[in-house]
């Protein structure tokens, strides 16, 4: 059965895009998309004529030193202002930037995608992130912009909203034009920010900051790519039954096992529980079909979660028993799964992962043997189940393979930090002979929250330098520079709860 997921831990690790003295440069796309093709444009273009000092959004940039760095930005051709947040210590704006439906057909037209900049000084290397979903406009730092001590820029993915064309081709929701998006703004920026820049993310930003360095290889100078699943083959994942056989301790995974199965023994009560719930919160099941089919892709995704994101050093010790009370289990289940992740309103805004899993990106399978007898739907947690049947997918059997290949033999200045305990880690990017300068590290004990702070002394020294190395910033046979301070505000990590099926 294909496996979903409950949270996503969203991480503040960003993805950065670095010009290799300008290489890659010259393959942006010959036009700049028009800014008035659409109200929406008009609206963006008149908004920039009252906030941007009297500067033309559609001339030359000047990139006189002393001139506002605002000004600097919306004299990019199809950058957008929409507003500046203050920031100690940076400037920070939100912004949109006027993308290609289709890169490789301009007739399609153009949409508006969302992106924020903390601009640190034109004089610090960037480090350009995102999270494979929603772009967040709350001021956050990323651990790598952390450690360089730069400016950070964030993309917002295309087709979550608001940077979904409307109405929405899906076809053209793909690794390549996605990647295509990244180029384009890396390449309008660079023109202010030359410095050094480093491509990261975690989890599905992970995976789209290696997708990146794949299409567009010159791009950056780095890249660091946080708890990315590498699902090859998306028909064999037989190593993510090996994983929840040996996972932790055979105490904890006997708990664990013993409550699964309560879950599905007191269905009906619960089930009508989660109803009720759903009635009082306005909460629908279209989608999925009912309450039932959601509660049961619910508790099949429970194993994945708990070890996902849950410490496990503290968290084995509280899963409860099978005589729990009813208000216990429901509390236990929503913190591990969350109820309003398996309703229409909690999927729907992230429609755009569950096409890309079931189109391109895979999605792990394994079997549920604690649970036998007690299924009602076998089969029913995949991506097709969350994706209206008005969207039509078809699976490419050929990206992932291509993706890795390129890792395996041509990766250069990457590196991949995984979890130990985190269940996504099961099929990860590894390295082949023809990598270079590249690494994969792993987090003892490490859930889907795993970062470079966390591994061992050795390997975080290691990981540290070499980043540092690749941004830039690593005076030549000396010590490294100092990291930026830490900042209570900049440098939280946001746990956000997802839908189902998030890396």
């Amino acid at each position: 059965m294909r496996k979903s997921f409950r949270w996503l831990l969203s991480l503040v690790v960003l993805i950065g895009t670095v010009g290799l003295g300008g290489a890659s440069a010259g393959a942006a796309t010959a036009a700049e998309p028009r800014t008035t093709d659409t109200g929406q444009d008009q609206k963006s273009a008149d908004r920039n004529s009252t906030t941007n000092n009297g500067t033309n959004i559609n001339g030359t940039n000047k990139n006189s030193a002393d001139e506002d760095i605002k000004d600097r930005i919306l004299a990019i051709p199809g950058m957008h202002f929409v507003e500046e947040k203050p920031v100690d210590g940076y400037r920070y704006f939100v912004l949109e930037y006027t993308q290609w439906i289709d890169h490789h057909d301009h007739s399609k037209g153009t949409f508006q995608q969302r992106l924020t900049l903390l601009h640190k000084s034109v004089n610090r290397p960037t480090v350009f992130f995102t999270s494979g979903y929603n772009v967040s406009t709350t001021p956050t730092r990323s651990e790598p912009t952390k450690i360089i001590d730069g400016n950070q820029v964030s993309l917002e993915y295309r087709y979550f909203t608001p940077s979904r064309p409307q109405p929405a081709d899906w076809t053209k929701l793909n690794i390549r034009q996605a990647a295509t998006d990244q180029h384009r703004i890396f390449t309008a920026l660079h023109r202010i920010y030359r410095k050094h820049w480093i491509a990261t993310g975690g989890s599905k930003g992970g995976m789209t900051a290696t997708y990146y360095r794949r299409f567009f290889p010159h791009d950056m100078n780095g890249t660091v790519a946080y708890v990315a699943p590498n699902d090859v083959n998306n028909d064999e994942d037989s190593a993510y039954d090996r994983f929840f056989k040996n996972v932790g301790t055979a105490q904890c995974r006997t708990a664990l096992t013993a409550i699964e199965r309560e879950t599905l023994v007191r269905r009906t009560e619960m089930v009508k529980r989660f109803q009720d719930w759903a009635v009082k919160e306005k909460r629908t099941f279209n989608t999925v079909g009912s309450a039932d089919r959601a509660y049961e892709v619910m508790v099949t995704d429970l194993v994945f979660g708990f070890w996902q994101y849950q410490p496990a050093e503290t968290a084995c010790a509280k899963v409860p028993a099978p005589t729990v009370s009813t208000d216990e289990l429901w509390k236990w289940m929503d913190e591990v799964g969350g109820f309003a992740g398996y309703t229409d309103q909690g999927m729907e805004q992230f429609l755009p992962y569950y096409y890309q899993a079931g189109t391109q990106l895979g999605e792990p399978s394994y079997g549920y043997p604690e649970l036998a007898g007690l299924l009602k739907y076998p089969g029913i947690n995949n991506s097709r189940t969350f994706v209206p049947k008005d969207i039509p997918m078809h699976f490419d059997k050929r990206a992932m393979p291509d993706v890795d290949h390129w890792v395996r033999h041509h990766a250069n200045r990457m590196m991949f930090v995984n979890g130990q305990y985190d269940p996504w880690s099961s099929e990860h990017f590894e390295l082949g002979k023809g990598a270079r300068d590249s690494f994969v590290f792993t987090v003892p004990g490490g859930n889907h929250g795993s970062n470079i702070a966390k591994l061992k002394d050795a390997d975080r020294t290691k990981a540290t330098a070499e980043l540092l190395d690749w941004a830039g910033v690593t005076p030549a046979g000396g010590k490294p520079t100092a990291q930026a301070p830490y900042d209570r505000k900049l440098d939280r990590q946001e746990i956000r709860r997802m839908p189902v099926l998030q890396p």
